[in-house]
């Protein structure tokens, strides 16, 4: 093999593992937080793509037609925002659950700043997106996610995509970032019902009552103890499924 031939090989193969680790650092939990510089983003990706080049199976020559060319390339790229949004649709499921506590608990209105979540959270939620992404740097939980990257050239080669099978999983890890949520909220719904029951029937057996002025601090104060209380047990649900899905590659598995 001549020398111009190699190493335009040896380019064309890192292009194409940093167009996949690249795209996939962009909405991945703890990696693509809009808080990190993008230019630390994009220097780690090409680092990072360096480091595992040697393991990556990749082209033993480039393609030379600039058509395949921009396919190949294309579909490494939507194949790592395909692995970057299934992360963090999961990790929209504390936003959701934290969106819930708020507004059982009648804090709905104490916007946080927007970190980890597509839009603007509310206070619980931001507490719970911080609490998610700080520890999956404390647990290892990134080098889980780094390397389900890995195993995704097992089940996508470089080459032609399997675009309604992607689209079918990313409806399933929609659902289940659904699930997971509300099983994450569940105890504040439970408490909003018995509460709002509670006072209901005080302001029936008293019309006198300010419900609203004594329902609302009592809302407020036992969804504080309840979450202090329960804050572990919703971080270790939602962190356990996460490590399930990225870890076994669940999420990548084809029907």
């Amino acid at each position: 093999m001549e020398l111009d031939a190699f190493v335009s090989g040896v380019f064309f193969g890192y292009l194409l593992v940093f167009a996949r680790f690249g795209s996939a650092m962009l909405f991945l939990p703890a990696f693509g937080e809009t808080q990190i510089p993008t230019t630390s983003r994009l220097a780690f990706a090409l680092v990072l793509s360096l480091a595992l080049y040697p393991i990556i199976p990749t082209p033993d020559r480039p393609i030379q037609e600039p058509g395949p060319m921009l396919i190949a390339l294309g579909s490494e790229v939507t194949v790592g925002l395909w692995i970057g949004l299934t992360g963090r649709v999961l990790l929209s499921a504390m936003q959701f659950a934290g969106s819930q506590v708020g507004q059982v608990t009648g804090l709905a209105n104490a916007f946080g700043p927007s970190l980890g979540s597509f839009e603007g959270a509310t206070l619980m939620a931001t507490f719970l997106l911080i609490g998610s992404v700080a520890l999956i740097f404390l647990m290892d939980i990134h080098h889980i996610m780094l390397r389900a990257i890995i195993e995704s050239y097992e089940i996508f080669p470089p080459g032609p995509l399997m675009l309604g099978d992607m689209a079918r999983q990313m409806v399933k890890v929609g659902g289940h970032s659904l699930y997971i949520g509300t099983a994450i909220a569940a105890p504040f719904f439970v408490m909003g019902v018995i509460l709002n029951l509670g006072m209901g029937l005080a302001n029936r057996m008293m019309p006198q009552l300010p419900v609203f002025f004594v329902g609302a601090p009592l809302l407020i104060i036992v969804g504080f103890l309840i979450f202090a209380a329960a804050a572990p047990s919703m971080f270790e649900f939602f962190l356990a499924d996460f490590i399930e899905w990225f870890g076994n590659l669940r999420f990548l598995t084809l029907p």
